[in-house]
C-alpha cells in the first residue's frame, strides 16, 4: 500500500485494471498488472532479508569463490532483489511494468526473485499467500480510496525498513480510507 500511495500513476492504473464486476480468486490470477504490482513489492520489500542458512554438501566453485563442503550459506533475498545486473539500471525504483509479459515468478523457478526461499525449505506458507495477497490488494484499493492524514506528502513518506526476523517498516504506514465511487 505504501508503494501505491507515492506513486498514484500505478494505483490510478490499477484501478482501471479493476473495474470488473466481481474480482475472485480464479479473476485476480488473470489481472496482469495486480500481480506485476504484488511480484515488485515483493520484490522491493521481501517477508524476510535472509533465507534461513542452509549447509554446502560438497565443495564448490562460485563466482571465483571456494565454497568448502559442510559451510553455512545464507542467502541475502533483499540484496538480489536490489541487484542491478538482474534487475535493470534502477532496481531501487518501484517500476511494477518489468514484470509485464514476463515468466518470472516468485515461486522459486526465477532465483532472481525468491521473497518465499525455493526447494524443500521455501515457506509453506507461500501458495496461501500467492493467493490472498493480489485478493485483498484488488479489495482495498477498488473499495476505498486512501489517502494520508493531515495532507502528508506522499513522496516524503519514510521508505526505511527493520531489520528482524520479518522486514517490516520503521514508521508504520497510517491511511484514512473513503468509500470508492467506483
Amino acid at each position: 500500500m505504501t508503494e501505491l500511495i507515492r506513486n498514484r500513476g500505478v494505483m490510478n492504473k490499477l484501478r482501471e485494471e479493476l473495474k470488473k464486476p466481481l474480482i475472485d480468486e480464479a479473476m485476480a490470477a488473470r489481472l496482469p498488472y495486480l500481480n506485476a504490482i504484488v511480484k515488485e513489492t515483493l520484490r522491493l520489500h521481501p517477508p524476510v532479508s535472509l533465507l534461513p542458512p542452509h549447509r554446502a554438501s560438497e565443495s564448490c566453485e562460485l563466482l571465483n569463490y571456494t565454497i568448502p563442503e559442510g559451510a553455512y550459506i545464507t542467502v541475502n533475498v533483499w540484496a538480489i532483489g536490489r541487484d542491478p545486473t538482474v534487475w535493470d539500471d534502477d532496481p531501487g525504483t518501484f517500476k511494477p511494468e518489468r514484470f509485464i509479459g514476463s515468466k518470472t515468478d516468485f515461486r522459486a523457478q526465477h532465483f532472481e526473485l525468491v521473497p518465499f526461499g525455493g526447494g524443500r525449505r521455501m515457506c509453506p506458507g507461500m501458495p496461501l499467500s500467492a493467493r490472498l495477497i493480489p485478493l485483498v490488494l484488488a479489495a482495498l484499493v477498488r473499495n476505498f480510496d486512501w489517502c494520508l492524514p493531515n495532507e502528508v506528502d506522499p513522496a516524503k513518506l519514510d521508505m526505511s525498513e527493520k531489520f528482524g526476523l520479518a522486514l517490516q517498516k520503521e514508521l508504520p504506514l497510517r491511511l484514512i480510507p473513503r468509500q470508492s465511487l467506483f
